[in-house]
């Protein structure tokens, strides 16, 4: 980044336009009928966040990849129950979306990079994934908008990480750090990945230990310290797990093997060569005024830019 007091804000892009879409009426329609609820519901958010946190840096985290072959050759039901149809080969590779949704994601990016703000999708790698490796490249404090769980594995309150996850809109906000996850779940940030493994995950498609739910998993992780010290204790018959928690650990150690790399995101994603300062002019004027007529992204754009400008 640029240097130890600049602030990076990190958006889980498709986490915020998921939002947006559901957040903002249907009735919200370009000029030819066609919806841009998620459109312009993304560009009040990232107004408002800019309003709020004023960050010096600001990524686009996209889903170049949202179910990584890696990981489904490590999980086979890594996000399985998400997909909608399959190719003529017989493998699924489509998630999901509502019908009026997938037609703006296009609009979005046009928008992004019309105004300038960094847009980051690498193959192969998720959202997550780009996020993690921007963290951990990043001098100063990060913010990370997202409203997935799964990111709370970043959360590192010495450098300054923390996640910013939507209770309503991104006007109100849960601030993520540390003592919220010790409170939460007697974990802190790097311990989040081994709860959310032991526990698992149906959303994600992730089977977990038999037995082993959240309230469980934050009781061993507490009483170990992380994940290997609890599969150790599996085979020293001095520690103490229960006849029924050594059984069942026991027999989910192909599933414990493996669950790390898909669980934990990736901190070595090969990142292009981007400029991630947060604009205050367009980068290109002529495209997002066109655009914004083609669009009718009227007072959502307007706003942003203003934000931008100040």
């Amino acid at each position: 980044m640029r240097g130890v007091t600049r602030r990076l804000m990190l958006l889980d892009t498709a986490s915020l336009y998921f939002r947006a879409y559901f957040g903002v009426p249907d009735s919200v329609k370009a000029p030819d009928g066609t919806p841009v609820n998620a459109v312009r519901g993304l560009l009040d958010f990232i107004d408002r966040l800019v309003k709020d946190h004023r960050p010096d840096d600001l990524v686009a985290c996209m889903d170049a990849d949202w179910r990584p072959q890696w990981r489904v050759d490590l999980i086979p039901s890594y996000k399985a129950h998400r997909v909608a149809v399959e190719t003529e080969a017989g493998r699924p590779d489509e998630e999901e979306v509502p019908d009026t949704l997938s037609p703006q994601v296009p609009v979005i990016e046009e928008v992004l990079d019309a105004l300038g703000i960094a847009r980051v999708g690498v193959e192969g790698y998720e959202a997550d994934d780009v996020i993690g490796t921007f963290t951990g490249h990043a001098d100063g404090p990060v913010d990370i908008v997202t409203g997935d769980r799964d990111l709370y594995q970043l959360v590192d309150d010495k450098r300054g990480v923390r996640v910013l996850y939507p209770l309503k809109g991104v006007g109100t906000l849960q601030l993520t750090d540390e003592t919220w996850l010790r409170e939460k779940y007697r974990v802190d940030g790097s311990g989040y990945a081994d709860l959310a493994l032991l526990r698992g995950d149906p959303s994600d498609g992730l089977p977990g230990v038999p037995g082993i739910g959240e309230k469980t998993a934050a009781k061993l992780l507490d009483q170990f310290g992380d994940l290997a010290a609890i599969m150790a204790a599996v085979d020293d018959p001095k520690a103490k797990l229960t006849p029924s928690q050594r059984k069942r650990l026991d027999e989910s150690r192909p599933y414990v093997a493996v669950a790390p790399k898909v669980v934990r995101v990736a901190g070595d994603v090969p990142l292009p060569d981007v400029d991630t300062a947060l604009p205050h002019t367009p980068r290109d004027p002529a495209a997002l005024k066109e655009l914004a007529a083609r669009w009718g992204l009227g007072g959502s754009l307007q706003r942003l830019l203003t934000t931008l400008g100040d």
